[in-house]
C-alpha cells in the first residue's frame, strides 16, 4: 500500500467519510472518536500494520469505528460489511468487544487494552518473536484508570520495546472536557517517569505520527496525538457534543459532501 504522506492524508479523510456514513442511519454516534483519531489510524493501518504479523489493540472500544473504516479502505475487510455497522447481530458492534473483527484485541471496558498489549509484547519475546510490533491506541479518559498506569510500569520495567501507544489526547470524555474532570498533565512526564518514550505531537499530523511509528526505540513508546474530535468537518455546529455527536440527515449530507469535495480535491 502507498504509505506517501499524500496517500496517508487521503486515508485519514477516507475514514472520516466511511465513519459519517456508518453513523449517518442512526443519526447519532462515535463520530468524534474517528474524526480525532483519523490520522492515527492511517498511519498504523496505512503504513506500519503488516496483517498475520502485527498486533493492534483498540482499548476504548467506542473507537473501533475508526478501525473498521481504516480496514475497509485498506483491504481487511469487505467494504460491504459497514452497512450494518451497530446494528443488531451485526459483527461490526459500535462498541468492540473480543468478538469484534479488525483489531487482534479490543476492549469494551477502559483501561484494560494496555495490560492486554504488555501481555502479548512480554510473549512474543519470551517465544522468539522479535519482528512482532503491538499497536495499542487508547485514549486520555482512559488515564483516570489505575490500571493503565500498573500496566505502563510493567511495560517499562520489562521495556518492551516492540510495544507501541497511541494515546488520543483529544480532552473529551462522556462527562466533559478531560481536564475538567481529573488532571492528567503533564503526560508525556508520567509516561516517562515509568520508563518509556514519550512524543507529544499534534494528533492530525499524520506524516509526523508515520514517522514516529518507524522510529528505533530501546523502551516502549507512547505518542500522545494532541487532537480534536470536531477535526476534518467545518459543518459540525459549535454546540456538537464530541463524545456523541447527533447526526441528522441534513447535517449527515453536508458532511458527506464536504468529505467528497476534500477528497476531489486532493491530486497530490
Amino acid at each position: 500500500m502507498d504509505a506517501s504522506e499524500p496517500a496517508l492524508r487521503r486515508l485519514a479523510t477516507a475514514i472520516r467519510l466511511r465513519a459519517v456514513a456508518m453513523v449517518a442511519p442512526q443519526g447519532f454516534g462515535y463520530l468524534g472518536q474517528a474524526l480525532s483519531a483519523a490520522e492515527q489510524y492511517a498511519a498504523v493501518y496505512g503504513a506500519a500494520y503488516r496483517r498475520g504479523t502485527d498486533r493492534v489493540v483498540c482499548s476504548p472500544g467506542h473507537y473501533v469505528i475508526a478501525a473498521y473504516a481504516a480496514a475497509a479502505e485498506t483491504g481487511l475487510i469487505d467494504e460491504a460489511a459497514l452497512a450494518s455497522y451497530g446494528q443488531n447481530g451485526s459483527s461490526l458492534e459500535a462498541i468492540g468487544t473480543e468478538r469484534s473483527p479488525v483489531p487482534e484485541f479490543t476492549c469494551g471496558s477502559l483501561g484494560q487494552g494496555l495490560s492486554a498489549a504488555a501481555g502479548f509484547a512480554l510473549a512474543d519475546r519470551l517465544t522468539g518473536r522479535d519482528d512482532v510490533r503491538t499497536y495499542a491506541f487508547i485514549s486520555d479518559g482512559e488515564l483516570q484508570e489505575g490500571q493503565v498506569w500498573e500496566a505502563a510500569m510493567f511495560a517499562g520495567h520489562h521495556r518492551l520495546s516492540r510495544l507501541t501507544v497511541l494515546l488520543d489526547a483529544n480532552n473529551s470524555q462522556v462527562d466533559g472536557p478531560v481536564d475538567s474532570i481529573t488532571t492528567i498533565e503533564p503526560v508525556a512526564a508520567k509516561w516517562q517517569a515509568f520508563g518509556w518514550d514519550a512524543v507529544d505531537l499534534d494528533g492530525h499530523d499524520v506524516a509526523a505520527i508515520a514517522a514516529a511509528l518507524t522510529a528505533g526505540a530501546l523502551r516502549p513508546q507512547v505518542l500522545i496525538c494532541r487532537t480534536s474530535t470536531r477535526h476534518g468537518l467545518a459543518v459540525l455546529p459549535p454546540g456538537a457534543d464530541g463524545h456523541f455527536i447527533k447526526l441528522p440527515a441534513d447535517l449527515a449530507e453536508a458532511a458527506t459532501a464536504e468529505l467528497r469535495a476534500e477528497l476531489a480535491g486532493r491530486h497530490d
